[in-house]
């Protein structure tokens, strides 16, 4: 697993090279998402796409907010093998590779010399109660090897803590989340927030109970309105679940 920058992560998994909502743009630029909302982007990537070698697979939460899809990361999705987001976002992309999933949709990839691999949409919501028509769409993925009963990574995707979330969390064998986290929130909205914080992440590990987790998408964005200094030490002294948070160095490969 080796953490570029923001939410964007390469999985090197059963033969498998995944790579997370792909972010590539320099940093200094503001964005706007709608409704009022924007962000300035205050970090760019460890590594540039031609660092990364070939992608197999890019799993997309979804691909109308630019601190999960910019500009250059939308330019490497037609070199990647198959793309995976929302039924929305894939009508929008409009291109062969890609595959839209709604909630709960399982798909599966096999290919020569890789383990069969089945990828399941799971429940985001991106923001507080009836949001979703100005949020949009968003859905996270559940990774599964062969034929195992255990979730290999499952990935959340932006999302608040919601019912379906500790629903999903009750249910699934889990090896390593990937946790987005961020705590975001936008002045026009005031107190409202659209993703977990690190309260969040702890309460949501306690439910779920994987081997391990990672967090990203906390820090290199404007609209985070949670300190990653405060982040950290949070999950570092959560009880019963600290043991399990793994802090990755950005542009490292670290094998888990």
């Amino acid at each position: 697993m080796t953490h570029l920058g923001g939410p964007t992560v390469l999985l090197e998994l059963g033969g498998w090279r995944i790579l997370t909502d792909p972010t590539f743009d320099p940093p200094g630029r503001k964005y706007k998402f709608g409704w009022g909302t924007s962000s300035i982007k205050t970090a760019g990537p460890a590594l540039q796409p031609d660092e990364i070698g070939p992608v197999d697979v890019v799993l997309l939460s979804h691909d109308h907010h630019a601190d999960n899809l910019d500009d250059r990361g939308r330019d490497l999705l037609t070199a990647a093998g198959t793309v995976l987001t929302t039924r929305p976002g894939a009508r929008r992309l409009a291109a062969s590779n890609v595959r839209g999933l709604g909630t709960g949709e399982t798909t599966s990839l096999d290919a020569a010399g890789k383990e069969h691999l089945s990828i399941q949409a799971t429940p985001c919501r991106h923001g507080p109660a009836l949001s979703r028509p100005v949020t949009g769409p968003v859905i996270g993925f559940a990774l599964t090897l062969g034929h195992a009963s255990t979730v290999s990574v499952w990935m959340t995707g932006d999302t608040v803590l919601h019912r379906p979330i500790r629903r999903l969390a009750r249910q699934l064998d889990v090896d390593i989340v990937l946790m987005h986290l961020g705590n975001v929130r936008f002045p026009i909205t005031g107190p409202l927030r659209y993703s977990m914080n690190s309260r969040d992440a702890a309460s949501l590990l306690a439910l779920l109970g994987p081997r391990l987790a990672v967090p990203v998408h906390y820090d290199g964005w404007s609209h985070f309105s949670e300190p990653t200094n405060h982040v950290r030490t949070t999950l570092d002294r959560a009880a019963g679940v600290r043991h399990l948070v793994t802090w990755l160095e950005p542009g490292r490969p670290t094998q888990l």
